[in-house]
């Protein structure tokens, strides 16, 4: 009994001698240290690789959005331009405007219009002629008290050429009511997608404002015409004038062809909106040359353009839709004003368009 005592007092003595530690004791704190080191390393490179990959992906992006071909490049920086125009300060604009002068005397003032730029504001729109008209008069004239200019008519955003600014009331209403009359001769250039057959002739079919339904629903210009054809299919009958439309006329000849595409002059005698796009499209069935609101009726997409219009642009289709409207205003004929010779009014092309000349080997006659 006793030799048990023994042993048992043994047995407690030998377990208070023992420290007793936790089975997962935390490691000492140096070790600490270098473990969230390496993790913030680590975190860092992970965020350095994770910028380098999102930097590599722009690049590529930035690659196939750049322009190949120096065609490419010409459209694309001329898209960038008309939006600059649009951003500057007015100042910068109305001097754009100064050096596009193309006749001034003391009733009128005539400016060759750049491409992109509105004439009109609105909503979305950021400079505009109109806008910076006052700036414009007094860099004409300088300083001199009451110095102004009217809009006498108006052309589209895309459209270039002559557009006619007048010195007072008077004379804006002057030459409205000459618009309005049908007494100003307009000549308009424009690059088409095809060859209208005849090569010579008017177009009389009257324009009418729709509705395009579906997943893009929008308003487009369109024909109404006052004939169709008879059921037998060898006359035409006359139907109802639509209420809703207005009379348009368009003469044309075609001045040059190649390629699949041909160089048009056309003479409004109306001036119903966008009336030589829709006679050209659809009464004709040749486009303009980057006219991408017209080249579909049901849908709003860039402008499909033959293979061979392509090559010879030097273009891919998939930037056909940066091609600008190959739409100019060549030239006014105004009746003389108060007992005063003719005054007749040119303009010179833009460069885009003259380049799309050279690259389809289409001529533009002198006389033109």
């Amino acid at each position: 009994m006793n030799c048990v005592r023994k042993a048992l007092s043994a047995s407690a003595s030998a377990l208070r001698s023992v420290s007793v530690r936790p089975r997962f004791a935390p490691p000492p704190p140096s070790v600490c240290l270098e473990s969230r080191r390496s993790a913030t390393l680590k975190a860092a490179d992970l965020a350095q690789r994770v910028r380098k990959e999102e930097e590599r992906e722009r690049a590529a992006r930035r690659q196939q959005q750049t322009p190949r071909t120096p065609s490419q490049r010409a459209v694309v920086e001329l898209r960038r331009f008309s939006r600059q125009l649009q951003a500057v300060h007015p100042t910068v604009l109305a001097k754009a405007l100064r050096r596009a002068l193309l006749h001034e005397d003391r009733r009128l003032v005539a400016l060759n219009k750049p491409y992109g730029v509105p004439v009109h504001g609105g909503p979305g729109v950021g400079n505009n002629i109109s806008h910076v008209l006052p700036i414009l008069a007094k860099m004409i004239d300088g300083p001199r008290a009451g110095s102004q200019l009217h809009l006498c008519h108006r052309l589209d955003k895309e459209t270039t050429g002559v557009l006619l600014l007048a010195r007072s009331e008077e004379a804006a209403n002057d030459v409205q009511e000459l618009f309005r009359t049908h007494q100003v001769d307009k000549k308009y250039l424009v690059v088409c997608v095809g060859v209208p057959v005849p090569s010579e002739g008017v177009i009389d079919i009257p324009i009418i404002e729709k509705e395009v339904r579906g997943s893009q629903p929008h308003y487009k210009m369109a024909l109404s015409p006052v004939y169709r054809l008879s059921q037998s299919g060898d006359g035409l009958t006359r139907v109802r004038a639509n209420r809703q439309a207005h009379g348009a006329a368009t003469r044309y000849r075609v001045l040059d062809s190649a390629g699949g595409c041909s160089l048009v002059e056309l003479q409004p005698v109306t001036g119903v909106k966008h009336q030589i796009r829709v006679h050209l499209a659809y009464g004709l069935g040749c486009p303009v040359l980057g006219d991408h609101k017209y080249a579909h009726w049901g849908k709003l997409a860039p402008q499909k353009l033959p293979e061979g219009v392509l090559r010879r642009l030097a273009l891919e289709q998939s930037k056909a839709r940066h091609l600008p409207l190959h739409l100019h205003a060549r030239q006014l004929v105004l009746p003389g004003l108060q007992g005063q010779a003719d005054i007749t009014i040119t303009a010179p092309l833009p460069r885009f368009f003259s380049n799309s000349l050279c690259k389809l080997k289409l001529s533009l006659p002198e006389e033109v």
